[in-house]
């Protein structure tokens, strides 16, 4: 498949405001992820990168810069307009899990699924064989493991075959088995031509990435680390 840039960020500045006090919490970050590639985005706590990633998501919009998906300018955009790009454009696996808590696996990728992303939907049922948890079909999250859990909002994430897979620390709670489980499913994914980032802790998950972007103090560091060839 020929390279194809999938998500571009350009100078991303993020500044909050309480009182006299002002954050920056980006300063002038600019990446970029091609289809097929996974990204690995690193940093101590209080860098920026939960910022970026809701950035880069069109769940924050940035102070300055601009973020495009697939083309797109996602960024300085009505929150409606933002939230129909982000349905037809990208998955979101949070840190925090992506589930409505009292409602089944199953339902909660239909759910996902309803907004109109122009796109043949994959069923429920197909996306959880994906992820090998077809027979918790109908669990509510609290009854899944912490690895069951992981699997599901990754289904959850991916179920309208986005261009886009941002994934916040998305194996920080898991045994180490069950992590290489769910990072192979984020490569294998990369595989089929999505664009994967991670934000992530994790040296599982760097020595799994294509590249490694550093933040520090809102910033980028040097250019993005390129790793051999898987």
């Amino acid at each position: 498949m020929a390279s194809e840039t999938a998500l571009v960020a350009r100078e991303l500045y993020r500044f909050y405001r309480a009182g006299e006090e002002e954050t920056l919490a980006l300063r002038g970050v600019s990446l970029h992820v091609e289809r097929g590639e996974t990204l690995a985005v690193v940093g101590p706590s209080g860098s920026g990168k939960s910022t970026l990633l809701a950035c880069l998501a069109g769940l924050d919009e940035p102070s300055g810069g601009e973020v495009r998906v697939a083309g797109i300018r996602i960024s300085h955009r009505p929150e409606t307009e933002r939230a129909r790009l982000r349905a037809r454009h990208i998955g979101v696996l949070l840190q925090t899990r992506n589930l409505l808590p009292h409602v089944s696996i199953q339902d909660n990728i239909r759910l996902a699924q309803r907004a109109d992303t122009g796109r043949p939907a994959v069923s429920a049922r197909q996306l959880l064989g994906q992820v090998g948890i077809a027979e918790r079909a109908h669990a509510l999250p609290r009854q899944l493991s912490g690895g069951e859990l992981a699997r599901a909002g990754l289904a959850v994430a991916l179920a309208n075959s986005p261009d886009v897979l941002l994934a916040d620390e998305p194996t920080g709670e898991l045994d180490g088995e069950t992590e290489q489980v769910v990072l192979a499913l984020l490569r294998d994914r990369a595989a089929q031509g999505c664009a994967v980032l991670i934000v992530t802790h994790s040296e599982a998950a760097v020595r799994v990435a294509d590249r490694v972007v550093e933040l520090a103090d809102g910033r980028a560091g040097s250019p993005a680390v390129s790793k051999t060839a898987k």
